[in-house]
């Protein structure tokens, strides 16, 4: 029994690189933890150095700031599990998101209306940062991925919105049986409630810098290490104010500004995640595009040169294969020409306008139809645009030859004087009723093609009058 990579040969140049990746993160977490600590220890060994700031106006753009941050990340990471699907990123949008509408609805709103805030408005902010840390903190422990995405945001951002409207009316009713948030000089010890849910915060922040870095360990995650720097600021932010609680809600404290610096590096993470998360779909739909142009082209005509081979070897005379075996391999070899256009990000038409024509000898040359092609020489088509409309003429035409019983046709590739551009198919056949028009699988297919390159797809027709099928580019 063989282990795989086991082998010497194995290639194990992604591990190494990872577990180098965790190891820098590692000491860099060690010694900013350090620095951290260090300046915690001698934050609390001189007490003049604990200096809080009666300015609302400035925590009134701190906090706002942090809230437009959070909602950024979370629209980040919503967008990553759009992409990729995991429900660590779900978790991940729904606690920031949680954090930034709490901020918002219970810390800034109150603000603006000219007030300050009152009991049941501060606790609902805290419950609202408590339940977002701890949503993030669990984030990096869950697994799997979600099929349902698009509900499953719809889902998480409802939930969000109840859980946070049914904690503030239970709070406000309960306002009076609150304790204080604040810890006057004079006014006796600190309410241990407060003191109580500071402490939490700070063990969601460590659970989160011990999660992400975990997560960092064995996925490798780039996100995750941003996470996991992020929080260990906010960690140490949480601690100074679980030794030093604000002395009233207007009032700016040292660790408000570590916040400040944990969403800036939270949001520098989000935002390369989400560019990574697209570069790994485009890649994706690429390679699904290749596959399909394939399918579609290359093997079938690969196809044919093997059935017709089989013929040859099986005593069919040379006279009747030999003509389908040349033209089979001929539409071989143009499609592998084709394919390499698909693979090609080089602009203009000469490839585009040489494949179609060939294409159109080939499709004619027993002369049972003739077809008018006219292409405009001064239209450009994006790569994308080229494989996809030769596609629908392929398969526009080959309709047109199959079931059509027409003997003529014209394809027009142009550009009007409004600067649209058109990729128009007519023909001169039998035609259809109405209701055909959505039940074939061809017709199906050119419009999921015009659909992928943004372009609007029509057709007519009538029958005994003939089809006419126009695709409009898009601007």
């Amino acid at each position: 029994m063989f282990l795989i990579g086991s082998n010497a040969s194995a290639d194990k140049r992604y591990v190494k690189r990872r577990r180098t990746d965790f190891q820098s993160w590692l000491w860099g977490e060690v010694v900013l933890s350090g620095l951290l600590a260090a300046s915690l220890a001698l934050f609390l060994a001189y007490p003049a150095l604990r200096t809080q700031y009666d300015r609302p106006q400035l925590l009134l753009v701190l906090e706002t700031t942090m809230a437009l941050v959070g909602v950024l990340v979370a629209l980040l990471a919503a967008a990553r599990f759009s992409v990729v699907g995991l429900r660590t990123d779900l978790l991940l949008a729904a606690g920031f998101l949680v954090g930034s509408l709490s901020a918002v609805a219970f810390a800034i709103v109150p603000v603006l209306d000219g007030g300050s805030l009152n009991r049941a408005d501060g606790w609902a902010f805290l419950a609202g940062s408590i339940a977002a840390q701890g949503l993030v903190a669990v984030a990096p422990f869950v697994s799997g991925r979600s099929r349902a995405r698009d509900r499953a945001l719809k889902d998480a951002v409802l939930a969000a919105a109840i859980a946070l409207v049914a904690a503030w009316l239970l709070l406000r009713a309960h306002s009076g049986r609150l304790p204080a948030l604040t810890s006057l000089p004079g006014a006796g010890e600190t309410p241990p409630g407060l003191v109580s849910a500071l402490a939490v915060q700070a063990l969601f922040d460590l659970l989160a810098v011990v999660g992400w870095g975990r997560r960092l360990a064995k996925t490798g995650d780039d996100l995750a290490m941003w996470l996991a720097l992020g929080f260990t600021l906010q960690l140490f932010a949480a601690l100074h104010l679980v030794f030093t609680p604000p002395r009233g809600t207007t009032y700016v404290a040292a660790g408000e500004f570590l916040r400040v610096l944990a969403f800036a590096l939270i949001l520098v993470g989000a935002w390369r995640a989400i560019r990574s998360a697209e570069l790994g779909r485009a890649v994706a739909e690429e390679r699904a595009r290749v596959a399909r142009e394939i399918h579609d082209g290359l093997a079938q005509y690969l196809f044919a040169v093997s059935t017709n081979a089989q013929m040859l070897a099986a005593g069919t005379p040379v006279e009747e294969v030999g003509p389908q075996l040349k033209q089979a391999a001929a539409l071989a070899q143009q499609e592998a020409r084709f394919a390499v256009l698909a693979l090609s990000s080089a602009s203009g038409t000469s490839t585009f306008d040489s494949a179609l024509r060939r294409y159109v000898e080939f499709l004619t040359a027993d002369g049972e139809l003739e077809v008018d092609l006219e292409i405009d020489p001064a239209i450009r088509l994006a790569p994308d645009e080229q494989i996809e409309i030769f596609r629908i003429v392929q398969e526009g035409l080959g309709n047109v030859r199959r079931h059509a019983n027409a003997t003529c046709a014209e394809v027009v590739i142009g550009q009007r004087s409004s600067g649209e551009r058109f990729v128009a198919i007519e023909d001169d056949g039998e035609g259809f009723p109405p209701d055909v028009a959505t039940a074939g699988q061809g017709l199906r297919n050119m419009r999921d093609r015009a659909s992928s390159i943004e372009g609007g797809f029509s057709i007519r027709s009538t029958p005994g009058r003939g089809t006419a099928l126009e695709v409009v580019l898009r601007t």
